[in-house]
This record gives C-alpha cells, sequence and structure tokens, in this order.
C-alpha cells in the first residue's frame, strides 16, 4: 500500500521559516508530478507548488520567491522550504503524488494519485 507522509508543520512567527517534508513508502516504480496544496479555514484547497519528475516547478503566484519546492528522487521524497511566512500562509498543507506502481503503468501510462493527511502550518503576527 502506497503512503504519503508529511512533517515539518508547526507554529511560526510572521518573517519565519518552515521546511515541509513528504516522504512516500510502499512499492513504486516510479512517481511522477508531486505537489503541495494548502487548505485555510472556510477556504477550497489550493494548489500552492508543483514539481515533474524531470524538476520543473510552477508555483502560485502568492509564494513566488518565497518557497522553493524540491525533491530527491532516490529517497522518493518532497520538501517544501517556506521562507518569509505571512499569516495568510497559514493552513492545512497537504502533498500530492502521482505513482506509477508497475513499470506496465507506466507504459500505458495509468498513474494513481495519492493525498497524504496534511500537516497544520500556523503563522501569527
Amino acid at each position: 500500500q502506497v503512503q504519503l507522509v508529511e512533517s515539518g508543520g508547526g507554529l511560526v512567527q510572521a518573517g519565519g521559516s518552515l521546511r515541509l517534508s513528504c516522504a512516500a513508502s510502499g512499492s513504486i516504480f516510479s512517481i511522477n508530478t508531486m505537489g503541495w496544496y494548502r487548505q485555510a479555514p472556510g477556504k477550497q484547497r489550493e494548489l500552492v507548488a508543483v514539481i515533474s519528475s524531470g524538476g520543473r516547478t510552477n508555483y502560485v503566484e502568492s509564494v513566488k520567491g518565497r518557497f522553493t519546492i524540491s525533491r530527491d528522487n532516490a529517497k522518493n521524497t518532497m520538501y517544501l522550504q517556506m521562507n518569509s511566512l505571512k499569516p495568510e500562509d497559514t493552513g492545512v498543507y497537504y502533498c500530492n503524488a502521482e505513482f506509477f506502481l508497475y513499470y506496465s503503468d507506466y507504459l500505458t501510462q495509468r498513474p494513481v494519485e495519492k493525498w497524504g493527511q496534511g500537516t497544520q502550518v500556523t503563522v501569527s503576527s
């Protein structure tokens, strides 16, 4: 059973930094796109940043220049370095990933999608 486990959330003052990690476990042939999403209280979940298997990245405008997404394919782990945090960054952060469980799935481009359980990030003013 493939699982995604996030860690690294917490309480930080505005202007501070946090580093989130998302580790994938289980039998996996390869991981395709990975991404971080967040959900603030009373709001819809939004995409924060994504990274392709080749390392191409994309960010929501509000975090550009402050957040950096990266991944270590050897460790099946993704990171989100968050600097210059603002109160509006508060929310539950979820990792998301597309997997190819088997080589046959890769050949036929049939990934499966998984979500992590979420980690709380709270930025105080």
